[in-house]
């Protein structure tokens, strides 16, 4: 078939005539997603912002029209300075960043130890640790089991609450992803000399980064955000920003103060958008090959 062939022209025509008629769905969907994020996203977020902004007596009533003038600074000072936001803030580092940091250790050694050994027993026992994401955990035999131990009340029972009802969202992502982990590197280290303790913080532990940026963006926003468990576990002992607001929203300080409220929000939120911005470029690659692989 020679290239200017009456068969080559049409063929050619019939692909011309499917590229086009495919071309403007295909460059219609980035626009479409973009409406679609800003609809879904950035309605509510103006709404948080632009509440926040507004004096007492333009916010009684949210609503999506921008302030008169903005007094964003102002009450964000406000809530900082008279709502307890400080120790409050501290509470809630003291609960999530032991959490983070021991849901991720100890669901990544699981996840190595289910993913390198494939047997009968540990498919089961990786089966009932993936079913802590579905199944939810009976509060009212957590909060006996506290008292029982002691540890009712304490910053210690809570970090053990979060890492026992999260440690099913570790395993899952991590096992998938240790599965893509050629075990040729774990045997050049074992040849060498390393136990699995240093085989495991030393190669393995390091190559989990991206899975591990997801789990942990998942992780904290849970816990950071919480105010359920932590109501029933330290609820009236330990001051966390979620349950710091929730109790003094009916405050005086708060009470019909809406502008203050979303103020609030925004703080609680900020430290949420500053380790989302650090760990943003390893969160896809983590979904996928922990999740999809």
């Amino acid at each position: 078939m020679t290239p200017h062939s009456p068969a080559r022209r049409h063929a050619s025509s019939m692909t011309g005539s499917v590229a086009r008629g495919t071309s403007f769905p295909t460059r219609l969907q980035p626009f479409a997603a973009t409406a679609l994020a800003l609809v879904t996203i950035g309605i509510p977020l103006w709404l948080v912002v632009a509440t926040a902004g507004k004096s007492r007596g333009e916010a009684l009533i949210p609503d999506l029209t921008p302030p008169t003038h903005w007094h964003l600074l102002e009450n964000l000072g406000e809530v900082w300075s008279e709502g307890e936001v400080p120790a409050a803030f501290f509470g809630s580092l003291l609960v999530v960043v032991p959490a983070v940091i021991g849901v991720l250790i100890f669901g990544s050694m699981a996840s190595w130890i289910l993913a390198r050994r494939a047997t009968r027993l540990n498919a089961v026992l990786y089966a009932l640790a993936i079913s802590g994401i579905i199944l939810p955990p009976a509060v009212v035999t957590v909060v006996l089991l506290l008292r029982q131990l002691g540890l009712a009340g304490s910053a210690v029972g809570m970090i053990g609450v979060y890492m026992g009802i999260y440690m099913s969202t570790v395993i899952f992502f991590v096992t998938g992803f240790v599965r893509t982990i050629p075990t040729s590197l774990e045997e050049a280290a074992q040849i060498d000399g390393a136990g699995p303790v240093r085989v495991f913080f030393h190669v393995v532990l390091p190559l989990l980064r991206p899975v591990l940026a997801t789990a942990t963006i998942l992780v904290c926003l849970y816990v950071w955000n919480d105010v359920f468990y932590a109501f029933f576990v330290v609820g009236g002992r330990l001051d966390t920003l979620p349950l710091n607001l929730f109790r003094v929203a009916g405050a005086g300080l708060y009470l019909n103060n809406w502008h203050l409220i979303f103020a609030y929000v925004i703080l609680m939120s900020l430290p949420l958008v500053v380790v989302f911005a650090v760990a943003q470029r390893k969160i896809i690659s983590g979904i996928t090959s922990g999740a999809v692989k």
